[in-house]
């Protein structure tokens, strides 16, 4: 029998706290992410409005604030080129290219259970 690689919380410990993929799925699953991440990571360095045309749902404003908050938090460079007109460029970091492992097991887990999840959603639903 193998060890629970996951550690067990105190009784009565804040959830949120206690679990230490926490802070983890905060960042990198914010909405928005990982579409900007999986963009820049397969298309390479990109200007905003390239960004914008490649993840069709999302407002301005919003790729801005993703885009800012990636920065931040060292997943995504910034290149500001002083030129008429100026030019900004972004691109995966060191940083946020390590997720790839991540998000390659998430792509893995989505294509062998997702199917799964749609079964148990359906049978749940038609229980109500």
């Amino acid at each position: 029998m193998t060890a629970d690689p996951m550690p067990i919380a105190p009784p009565g410990a804040d959830p949120q706290l206690a679990c230490p993929i926490a802070p983890v799925v905060d960042i990198v699953f914010s909405r928005w992410t990982t579409p900007v991440l999986w963009a820049l990571h397969t298309y390479g360095r990109q200007r905003f409005v390239e960004l914008e045309r490649r993840i069709t749902r999302i407002t301005p404003k919003v790729l801005t604030q993703r885009l800012r908050q990636l920065e931040r938090d060292g997943l995504v460079v910034r290149t500001y080129h002083p030129e008429v007109p100026p030019r900004v460029e972004y691109e995966i970091s060191d940083l946020g290219r390590s997720l790839a492992p991540l998000f390659a097991h998430l792509a893995d887990w989505s294509a062998a259970n997702l199917p799964k999840v749609e079964r148990a959603r359906d049978a749940y639903d038609a229980a109500d």
